[in-house]
């Protein structure tokens, strides 16, 4: 079963690849979940943000693939 929009894919890969990344290399997430009271999932953050990150990659990559191919 092949997607009907590879375009649309990739869009959505690099949009959560940007948001993951943002979330991990700066202190936005770690200040809005103290701010929630949750600091203390601040250590989970990367067992959540780094596999999204990599399954975007994986998203970015499968969808240009098809697109070219």
């Amino acid at each position: 079963m092949q997607p009907k929009n590879p375009k649309r894919m990739i869009k959505t890969g690099l949009i959560s690849g940007i948001l993951a990344a943002i979330c991990c290399f700066t202190p936005v997430l770690v200040l809005l979940l103290s701010a929630l009271g949750l600091a203390a999932l601040t250590g989970y953050l990367d067992y959540v943000l780094l596999p999204v990150m990599a399954i975007s990659l994986g998203l970015i990559v499968y969808a240009w693939r098809m697109k070219s191919g």
